[in-house]
C-alpha cells in the first residue's frame, strides 16, 4: 500500500504518531483509541521509507504479535519484518547468538510445570522438606528475582531473615539444575538477552543497525530486563516508539515496572508525546464512569476520554455486604432477566478466582438456575499434548532430563520409580548425563538385569526418533513419533477412540501442518516449533 494511503482515514493524532520519522515517540493510547491501528499502520509506514527488514515490533502475547502480523501483512509491508512477543524475540536471538550468551543452540525452554518440577528437585538437593517449602512460593520469588534481575548470590546478600536465605539456596541450586539440562525458563529469556546486550557493544552495534526502529506496545507492562534491552536496541539511534497507557498496567504482581512508562520523558526530554484520548468502542455513559475512577489514579499521564458514540444506558453498580450476599444478588439479577425472556445461554458471570465459584453455585442452585462453569486447562498444558512435546524436546535437546524423566515410562514401560531415581544419581556422582546413561544403562550400579534390559529397548527407541527429528516436515515428525512411541494407542487404549484427548492429539498434529505450511523454508523446524 502506497504509503499515503495508508494515512486517509486515521484521526489527526493517529496520523501525527504513524507519520512520526526519527527520535523517541511516546504515544499514550487509552483503551478502545485505535492503538493496534496505529502500531500497525506506524510499522507499515516506517517500511515504505526505511525498508521492513529495520523494523522491530514487539508485543506482549502470542495472540496479540499474531493479529499485528496479520494486520501488517495486509497492509502489504510484513515480509521481512521482524514482529513478536519479547519472549519469542529473545528466544530466537539466543539461539543465534547461543555462543556469545554463554549456552547451548539447542536448549529447552521450561514452561510453568517443568520450572514447578525443577523446584521441586532442588529443594531435594537442599535437603529440605517440600512441605514446609511450598514450590509454587519459592517460583514465585524466584521470578521476581529475575525479573528485578537479581543472581542468587544477589538474592542471598539482600536476604533479610532465614526464610530469604535459603529461598536463595534453593534457587542456586535451581539455577544449577537448568545449566544441567542445558534449559531456560521464560524469565531467563529476557535476562539472559539483557545481559548479553549489556555486556557486548559489537552485538549491540550489530542489532541496532538491522533494527534501526523500534516499537513497543503495552509498554507500561515492561519490567526490568524488557526496559533494558529496549534502551540497548535503541541506544545510538533513539528511534524507539513507546505504545502504552499507565492507566491500564495490571502487572506490577509479574514484574511490571510502571515507571518505566512515567519516566519516558525523563529518559528521553526530546521525546514527542501523541495522546490517543477518543474511544470508539464504548458509549458516553460508560466512559464517563470510566474517566472518573482513573481520575483518581495517584501515578499517571494526564488524558482525558470522550467517544462521539451514543449515550447508551445506565453503568449498575451493586455493593454488597459479603461474598454469601453478592452471589444471591447475581443470582437474583439473573433471574429477573430469565423471568423476562433472556436465554440463560446469553449471561455469563466473570470472577476473579476460581475459589469463588462455590457461593455463585450454591445460589444459582436456589434459584434453580442451570449454569455451566467454563474451566479447563490450557491445551499445550494437558498431558497428553505434554507428552507429545517431551518426546520432541529430547529429540532436540537430550540434555533435558525434566523430559527425559517424563517420557522413560510413557507410556507405561515397566520402569519403575526407583530405577529411573538410581539412573539419575549415578549421572550426578559420574558427572554424565542421565540420556548418556539410557544408552549405557548396563553400567549402572544397582540395577536388576531386567530394568536394564527395558531401558535399553527405550534407548533404541530413542535412536529411532532421533532419526526422525532430522525430518523436513514438522506433521510428519510429530506423527511418526505418536506412532513409534505408542502415545497414541495409549490414549485410545485408556480414554477411547472418539475422546476429547484423542482430538487433543489430531489438533497437535494439525498445528504441526499449519506451522509446516506457514514457515515452508525453516531450516530447523522441530526446534523453531517447539519454540512457538
Amino acid at each position: 500500500m502506497p504509503a499515503q494511503a495508508l494515512l486517509t482515514d486515521l484521526t489527526d493524532p493517529q496520523r501525527e504518531a504513524v507519520t512520526h520519522r526519527d527520535g523517541p515517540l511516546l504515544v499514550l493510547a487509552a483503551a478502545g483509541s485505535g492503538k493496534t491501528r496505529v502500531i500497525t499502520r506506524r510499522a507499515a509506514w516506517l517500511a515504505t521509507h526505511v525498508g521492513a527488514r529495520h523494523v522491530l515490533a514487539i508485543t506482549f502475547t502470542n495472540k496479540a504479535a499474531e493479529e499485528m502480523r496479520q494486520r501488517i501483512a495486509a497492509l502489504g509491508a510484513g515480509r521481512g519484518m521482524t514482529v513478536g512477543t519479547f519472549h519469542s524475540f529473545c528466544a530466537r536471538l539466543l539461539r543465534q547468538h547461543a555462543d556469545r550468551a554463554g549456552i547451548e543452540a539447542n536448549y529447552s525452554i521450561f514452561d510453568q510445570t517443568d520450572r514447578v518440577r525443577v523446584i521441586k528437585d532442588a529443594i531435594s538437593r537442599c535437603e529440605l522438606a517440600s512441605e514446609a517449602w511450598k514450590p509454587s512460593n519459592v517460583e514465585l520469588r524466584i521470578s521476581q528475582a529475575k525479573n528485578h534481575m537479581l543472581a542468587p548470590d544477589g538474592m542471598l546478600a539482600e536476604a533479610v531473615d532465614f526464610r530469604d536465605q535459603t529461598i536463595a539456596r534453593i534457587y542456586a541450586q535451581y539455577e544449577q539444575i537448568l545449566a544441567e539440562n542445558n534449559a531456560l525458563d521464560f524469565d531467563d529469556l529476557l535476562l539472559r538477552v539483557a545481559q548479553l546486550l549489556d555486556r557486548d557493544k559489537a552485538l549491540r552495534s550489530e542489532l541496532e543497525e538491522r533494527f534501526a526502529y523500534v516499537l513497543v506496545d503495552e509498554y507500561q507492562d515492561t519490567n526490568r530486563a524488557q526496559y533494558l534491552i529496549a534502551r540497548r536496541l535503541t541506544e545510538t539511534r533513539r528511534n524507539i516508539c513507546a505504545t502504552g497507557d499507565p492507566d491500564q498496567s495490571i502487572y506490577g504482581w509479574r514484574g511490571a515496572n510502571l515507571a518505566n512508562i512515567l519516566d519516558f520523558e525523563s529518559d528521553y526530554p526530546d521525546a514527542k508525546v501523541v495522546r490517543l484520548e477518543q474511544n470508539y468502542r464504548s458509549t458516553q455513559r460508560i466512559l464517563r464512569a470510566a474517566d472518573e475512577l482513573i481520575q483518581a489514579n495517584q501515578r499517571r499521564k494526564e488524558k482525558r476520554l470522550w467517544t462521539e458514540n451514543p449515550e447508551g444506558v445506565n453503568v449498575c453498580g451493586f455493593v454488597y455486604d459479603d461474598a454469601q450476599d453478592e452471589a444471591d444478588g447475581i443470582a437474583e439479577q439473573i433471574a429477573r432477566l430469565h423471568e423476562r425472556g433472556r436465554s440463560l445461554g446469553q449471561i455469563a458471570i466473570f470472577y476473579r478466582v476460581n475459589a469463588m465459584t462455590r457461593v455463585l453455585e450454591e445460589a444459582l442452585r436456589k434459584k434453580a438456575l442451570s449454569y455451566q462453569i467454563a474451566r479447563g486447562v490450557e491445551f499445550y498444558n494437558r498431558k497428553e499434548i505434554k507428552d507429545v512435546l517431551a518426546y520432541l524436546r529430547v529429540m532436540v535437546n537430550p540434555s533435558d532430563e525434566i523430559s527425559l524423566v517424563r517420557i522413560i515410562n510413557t507410556p507405561a514401560r515397566g520402569i519403575g520409580k526407583t530405577t529411573i531415581d538410581r539412573l539419575r544419581a549415578h549421572a550426578r556422582e559420574t558427572g554424565r548425563r542421565s540420556i548418556d546413561l539410557v544408552a549405557a544403562a548396563e553400567t549402572v550400579g544397582n540395577l536388576k538385569a531386567a530394568a536394564a534390559r527395558r531401558i535399553g529397548e527405550f534407548a533404541a527407541l530413542l535412536e529411532k526418533l532421533r532419526k526422525v527429528a532430522a525430518g523436513d516436515s514438522v506433521r510428519e515428525i510429530v506423527e511418526k513419533t505418536l506412532s513409534l512411541t505408542g502415545l497414541e494407542r495409549a490414549v485410545v487404549d485408556q480414554a477411547g477412540s472418539d475422546s476429547d484427548q484423542v482430538g487433543n492429539l489430531a489438533e497437535l498434529v494439525s498445528a504441526a501442518a499449519e506451522y509446516d505450511q506457514q514457515h515452508p523454508d525453516e531450516k530447523q523446524p522441530l526446534q523453531r516449533w517447539l519454540e512457538q
